[in-house]
């Protein structure tokens, strides 16, 4: 199957304010803007394109990275660094925690526009 997913569009109340959040907690870079987007670039060729749309039509998603054990650390000093506030689970129920899910490590925390990110080092069903 060739079917792969090129980008998605996540809405913000300020473009460059999330996209310059996000590629400061995840060590990445932004990759173009164009447009009404701000375009980052995941390691797989996958594009997050940021746009700015009413506060009050942003629908809270869930974004999950796949990340090396060496840019967690980094990613997990960002977070802490930030002061943000983070958890070991989706629900929010163990703050100031990572989990060890499958083996790996996992954080979730929040963008400014309210989208929950997760950074884990092994996907789920991973096993050790």
């Amino acid at each position: 199957m060739s079917v792969q997913l090129n980008h998605t569009i996540v809405h913000s109340r300020d473009k460059r304010e999330s996209a310059e959040f996000f590629t400061r907690v995840m060590g990445v870079e932004i990759a173009a803007e164009w447009g009404p987007f701000i375009a980052v670039e995941l390691s797989n060729g996958v594009t997050l394109d940021f746009a700015t749309v009413p506060a009050d039509s942003i629908t809270p998603q869930h974004y999950a990275f796949l990340v090396t054990e060496e840019e967690f650390d980094g990613i997990f000093q960002r977070v802490q660094g930030a002061g943000l506030t983070y958890y070991a689970d989706p629900h929010g129920k163990q703050p100031g925690e990572i989990n060890r899910n499958d083996g790996g490590r996992g954080v979730y925390f929040m963008d400014p526009s309210g989208h929950a990110l997760e950074a884990i080092t092994r996907p789920y069903g991973g096993g050790a």
